[in-house]
């Protein structure tokens, strides 16, 4: 009995073979989430300020790491979770280090590559400790968590070498670690078909990566605030571009959620965490977006003489990207038969009006009012395209019934 009320308040993590179906996003999840949108926010402002090649790599690298350690803790918690107390403290413990290592973005130029390598170590070895506590507890569970308990401590080892390491050998070590934290899932998948098992990406972390989008975009809007706060009086075209990148922002939200929202995954373990790597470009490409609006507004009233600045190009590309993220996401979900056929032209019309504005970026100088007009007038079709043929696909099926 004793050990009984022990399980129920401490909570061991829920078994790997114990899936919970229709599972409600929790509030310590979305409290969680939070944590990483601080992290986030502070990496799209170093972009800001440096849009150099070192710099977008630098941004690349903790993007990918971040949406490393925000993925493996709510994979944990949708895969083991419970309402014990063991859950809430794994997961405060993970919000103490992401909120370290948003502080170490605060610290100097010279102390700050030092700095927030501790923090990414100490986060990676959490990250190990979490997959391998798993099988203290379910025994089942433990040729799963294996490749993960291996390549992420491999990782961390990496990781703590970079200390030592003169440049260039600390980048190149940095996204070794990055190459072995995702790795790990594509041995295990190959694990679970040996034993005949099967682990989709289940309809809770597919909302919780939509959260997690939303909460990008808001970094998104809040790029497009930080170009008007260039300014200290305000003309009318300021307000107009200030309109138009706040529609466009507001395009993308659209035109993203029109064909990624309420949508399962395809089954397979495979799948789903090809699913998690494309969301890395949705992310990074959105936090970009956002990033490179001040600079577009900073050109407005000192425009370069070809009409094409930097912060143009990186901008203009990272609308294609995200773009292109929308169509790769879309080719893992599940559709209703009926929707098939409308999909693959909305999926080629997306990629051909991503690549326009990719060239209007680099090759056409427009004034930046009436770039981004051009811009957000082709985002525009894209959404009329999609409301006319969800209109008329359900008036068909209407007929039908």
């Amino acid at each position: 009995m004793q050990n009984r009320h022990h399980s129920i308040w401490w909570g061991p993590p829920r078994k790997f073979s114990n899936r919970l179906q229709d599972r409600k996003i929790s509030w310590l999840e979305l409290f969680f989430d939070l944590v990483y949108a601080i992290l986030i926010s502070k990496t799209t402002r170093g972009l800001a300020v440096n849009t150099t090649v070192q710099g977008i790599t630098d941004y690349a690298y903790f993007i990918i790491i971040i949406f490393w350690g925000w993925y493996n803790g709510s994979q944990y918690h949708d895969l083991h979770g419970t309402t014990g107390i063991r859950t809430r403290l794994i997961t405060l413990w993970q919000m103490m280090i992401v909120a370290g290592l948003a502080v170490t973005f605060n610290s100097p130029a010279a102390l700050f590559v030092g700095r927030a390598t501790v923090a990414i170590a100490v986060l990676q070895l959490y990250i190990t400790y979490l997959w391998w506590s798993v099988g203290i507890y379910d025994k089942e569970h433990r040729k799963y968590n294996l490749p993960y308990t291996v390549c992420y401590l491999l990782s961390f080892v990496f990781i703590v070498l970079t200390l030592f390491l003169p440049q260039p050998y600390k980048r190149v070590f940095f996204w070794l670690t990055l190459l072995l934290n995702y790795t790990a899932p594509f041995i295990a998948s190959g694990i679970l078909k040996r034993n005949n098992a099967e682990s989709s990406l289940s309809a809770s972390m597919i909302e919780r990566l939509g959260l997690f989008t939303i909460i990008v975009f808001g970094e998104a809007i809040l790029g497009v605030v930080n170009g008007m706060n260039l300014f200290n009086d305000f003309v009318l075209v300021e307000w107009i571009c200030f309109g138009l990148g706040i529609l466009i922002v507001f395009s993308l939200w659209w035109i993203f959620f029109s064909l990624i929202a309420d949508r399962e995954a395809k089954k397979g373990f495979t799948k789903g965490s090809l699913i998690a790597i494309v969301y890395i470009l949705t992310l990074a490409s959105l936090g970009v977006i956002g990033a490179a609006f001040p600079g577009l507004m900073n050109n407005l009233r000192s425009l370069p003489e070809s009409g094409i600045s930097i912060s143009r190009l990186i901008y203009g590309l990272s609308i294609a990207l995200f773009l292109l993220s929308i169509v790769l996401i879309s080719r893992f979900l599940v559709y209703p038969n009926d929707y098939h056929k409308i999909k693959r032209k909305l999926q080629i019309l997306i990629v051909a009006i991503g690549l326009i504005i990719l060239s209007i970026s680099e090759l056409v100088p427009l004034a930046l009012i009436w770039y981004l007009l051009v811009i957000f007038l082709l985002l525009l079709s894209i959404i009329v395209i999609i409301t006319m043929g969800w209109f008329r696909l359900q008036l068909r099926l209407q007929e039908l019934k």
